[in-house]
């Protein structure tokens, strides 16, 4: 622990040496724990979002839960950076009843159907969604709370941009880091044990036997959970693999507790799921040149495509992981054969940038039940099956080309895609329907380009349900709102988070300063939204794109704050009319505007648009940030404005993710009225 952070409590007592306007503290070494402190946080915070979420159902429906959870704790513990309470010496241990929590009571999706489709533990019944939906956000507050408290000490030791550009070059190498683990398939027990470690060296040189003891008992666990046999870690999901015998012999795959994929025998196939075998009753076998896969999994698509008779393969599928799965141990070893290549890619990424064109055109079964990232409420699947996408496989079809998609779809889902196919193709699609699944039903889509589909027993008639669109990719969604029970849930968090900020950050009284730091925010946290969004419809949502995005948010903060000790800026009303400039650009923008660019001169321009108010909005930060005198108080302010900015998220269910700009822009003109009305600072640190 820091000497100086106690030398002041959060009531305002003079500050001693070393504090904020004291460069005395901000020596090499203090310089090394501020950044290795912010790392840690960072990188707890990440992989706290990816294993709550691979173990509990429920908070995969619950998309930036966790999210939310982090920077509460992280502002309720720069709220005490400068209180006697010691929430980072107990660390440890709360985070190890999370682990621990999280393990025995984890949220299972055990049937589709039926009363009771959660499971916890060996067939128990799962715990109830509110019951442990508040127990894992009240722990993953505290842990964070704990480690936000342990980078607030050092961080009020210094001048506020000097902590803030530490604090982001550690946030930078967080995010490099759990990404080189993402890239390596690591499983939670090399997260645990970075964690863990990080914690040990930062309660050093005080830390306790218990809080080793601790520390060992997590890396325990978390090995007992990520060497189980037939489990793997894929960027994206935790794959459980189990073989069954019998009659319907199958290699059945689970991804983060839910049944997903079923790889089976040829012969299995024709006589268990012959959806398979329908699209290629409206095309002739002579016409198979060429077939694109979309959503390949382990390969049942490609084995049926190749024996009737495909004589190319493209197999897409967006987990590395279910691929070499489906190479490894598939029955049929479909992705063995000379006439297949097999691309680890996002489905749409990989229609924008190929050239080629295809006889069939498949979207199988794609449903990846896992959210882009912690940071929104689209799936790695969302912007595949929007309107816009669905006139790009219109594109990529030879003359007399065919188009299909199947699932076990719910009533308004069929006819939503139905629509879709119906508007891009000019007619209704052909519909092969089979037997229901917990209230879904199997149904196969058929489109042929430029005339009816040949041999067709029944077409589609039902109800026209308005099409998913880039701004809107919400396929699974009826209709534009958001939904009750997620009002009910971010209402809960938000009076949840004044009780929790009241009893753990104490007065509120100190922030009333802040208010403008509170709405910038959310405000940012809303433009980082946006883009990370926008990324993923130019250059798909791998994780791979996410982290670059994360990355590049980072990095274009950085060099904001560079730029703000380096360079006089202008006066604030200056950079908030840049500012709002630069929102209005990218508002008038359509967000597919650059999709027909070449890649590079896409990514140009993307990056142009998403990160110039980036860069902006973190002038107008910084040129705020480094007058305050409570560095620790007004970094809290605007972290719980960013926890806000998450759950205003919530809006793009109702608008589409374009209008969140306007709602931006209205929490900046917010932040300008309310901020102090004096001189700016000299910015030259």
């Amino acid at each position: 622990m820091s000497t100086t952070a106690r030398t002041a409590d959060a009531a305002g007592q003079p500050e001693a040496a070393g504090q904020p306007g004291h460069p005395a503290a901000e020596t090499r070494a203090e310089q090394v724990r501020l950044a290795f402190a912010s790392f840690l946080m960072l990188f707890v915070e990440l992989a706290l979002i990816r294993w709550v979420t691979s173990n509990n159902v429920y908070v995969t429906k619950a998309t930036n839960f966790v999210l939310l959870a982090s920077f509460l704790g992280i502002g309720i513990g720069f709220l005490n950076a400068r209180t006697r309470r010691d929430y980072l010496r107990w660390t440890p241990v709360v985070l190890l009843v999370l682990v621990g929590f999280v393990l025995a009571f984890p949220v299972i999706l055990a049937s589709l159907s039926g009363p009771h489709p959660y499971q916890g533990l060996r067939g128990s019944a799962a715990l109830p969604q509110p019951l442990s939906l508040s127990v894992v956000f009240v722990l993953v507050t505290a842990v964070m709370a704990g480690l936000g408290q342990g980078v607030a000490r050092i961080f009020t030791g210094f001048r506020p941009l000097n902590a803030y550009r530490l604090d982001i070059g550690g946030s930078i190498a967080g995010i490099a880091v759990f990404s080189l683990l993402s890239f390596f398939n690591q499983p939670p027990a090399t997260w645990g044990f970075i964690a863990c470690g990080g914690l040990v060296v930062m309660l050093a040189p005080k830390v306790r036997w218990w809080q080793v003891g601790a520390a060992l008992v997590i890396v325990t666990l978390l090995c007992l959970e990520s060497f189980v046999p037939n489990q793997t870690w894929s960027p994206y999901n935790k794959l459980s693999v189990q073989a069954r015998g019998g009659r319907g012999a199958a290699l059945y795959v689970s991804a983060n507790n839910i049944p997903y994929q079923a790889a089976r025998s040829l012969a299995v196939l024709k006589e268990q799921k012959k959806f398979y075998f329908y699209p290629y009753q409206h095309i002739p076998r002579s016409d198979l040149k060429n077939v694109l896969i979309v959503g390949a999994g382990t390969g049942n698509d490609t084995t049926v495509a190749l024996a009737e008779g495909a004589r190319h393969v493209d197999a897409v599928e967006i987990d590395p992981q279910l691929l070499r799965i489906g190479h490894e141990q598939n029955p049929a070893r479909p992705f063995e054969s000379s006439r297949v290549t097999v691309h680890s890619a996002d489905g749409r990424e990989y229609l924008q940038d190929t050239n080629k064109k295809y006889n069939l055109i498949l979207f199988a079964l794609p449903d990846s039940l896992e959210a882009v990232s912690g940071q929104s409420a689209i799936r790695l699947e969302s912007f595949l099956l929007t309107a816009q996408s669905v006139v790009t496989v219109k594109k990529h079809l030879v003359p007399g080309g065919t188009f299909a998609m199947y699932n076990y779809y719910a009533p308004f889902l069929l006819n939503r895609y139905a629509s879709t196919i119906e508007s891009a193709f000019g007619r209704e699609p052909c519909q092969n329907v089979g037997p229901p699944l917990g209230g879904r039903r199997l149904a196969v889509l058929t489109a042929h380009l430029g005339a009816p589909v040949p041999n067709c027993a029944s077409y589609w008639h039902g109800q026209h349900v308005t099409p998913a669109s880039d701004d809107h990719p919400f396929p699974y969604l009826p209709t534009p709102g958001i939904p009750a029970p997620y009002l009910w849930m971010l209402g809960a968090i938000l009076l949840g988070s004044v009780l929790l900020v009241r009893v753990g950050g104490g007065s509120l009284a100190g922030m009333q300063r802040y208010v403008d730091l509170a709405f910038m925010g959310a405000a940012f946290m809303l433009l980082e939204t946006k883009n990370i969004v926008q990324f993923a419809l130019l250059f798909g949502t791998t994780w791979f794109v996410n982290s670059l995005v994360f990355a590049g948010v980072l990095i274009a903060v950085y060099l904001a704050v560079e730029t703000a000790r380096h360079v006089r800026l202008p006066r604030p009303a200056v950079l908030y009319a840049l500012l709002i400039a630069s929102l209005a650009l990218t508002w008038l923008i359509p967000p597919d505007a650059t999709l027909g660019l070449p890649v590079v001169p896409r990514f140009l321009a993307a990056s142009a648009l998403a990160f110039a108010p980036i860069f902006l909005a973190n002038l107008v930060f910084a040129q705020r940030f480094a007058d305050v005198e409570a560095s620790g108080t007004a970094f809290a302010a605007n972290l719980l404005g960013a926890m806000v900015g998450g759950t205003l998220e919530y809006l793009a269910l109702l608008t589409g993710y374009r209008f969140l700009l306007i709602v931006v822009g209205v929490l900046y003109g917010l932040a300008f009225v309310t901020r102090p009305r004096r001189g700016p600072a000299s910015l030259r640190s």
